[in-house]
């Protein structure tokens, strides 16, 4: 009988442990997604300083401001879910990497200190934005990995936690960036 109920609290020890386990990883999960949220605000708010900055200068390149303030605000819309946000942070990345390499036609620009911060700012901004990104997939890859190793997968299935997709980089980001053609346009 003792032996019996030995058993039964050491079984009751291990699945209280691994429920704990899961509910961190869970909560980790949710934190670096936050995390990496509140960089990408910060990044949606530095860009109307960009874009008025810019428009002083250049007539040039309206089109792609244009499209940024329209990505910006679509972002920042509450009817945005995660999987969208990530999609259109990918999407922005690009028009304003586009659009700071376009400023190099703008010696008075380049010049210019408030734009000078600002490009420093955002620069920044980007590097916390990886940062938050690597710790996001590297916390999303540990929770997969307790929800679907065994004896957690058992546990998982119970509580109906469903495996979470790792943020990849689009194929235009990918691609090989030549400076010659970026300079000549």
């Amino acid at each position: 009988m003792i032996i019996g109920l030995a058993i039964i609290g050491f079984l009751l020890i291990i699945g209280i442990f691994y429920y704990n386990n899961l509910i961190g990883k869970k909560n980790q999960v949710t934190n670096a997604f936050s995390s990496m949220d509140v960089m990408l605000k910060k990044r949606f708010d530095l860009i109307p300083n960009l874009v008025e900055i810019v428009k002083q200068y250049t007539d040039y390149e309206q089109e792609t401001l244009t499209k940024i303030v329209e990505l910006r605000a679509k972002a920042t819309s509450s009817s945005v879910t995660d999987i969208e946000k990530a999609s259109l942070d990918a999407q922005l990345s690009t028009s304003v990497k586009g659009l700071m390499v376009n400023i190099e036609n703008y010696p008075d620009l380049k010049a210019n200190s408030n734009f000078n911060n600002l490009q420093a700012t955002w620069t920044e901004s980007e590097e916390q934005i990886a940062a938050a990104r690597r710790t996001y997939n590297a916390v999303v890859t540990e929770y997969n990995n307790a929800i679907m190793m065994f004896p957690g997968s058992i546990f998982a299935g119970m509580l109906k936690y469903q495996k979470i997709d790792v943020l990849v980089t689009s194929e235009e980001e990918r691609k090989n960036i030549s400076a010659k053609e970026l300079f000549n346009n």
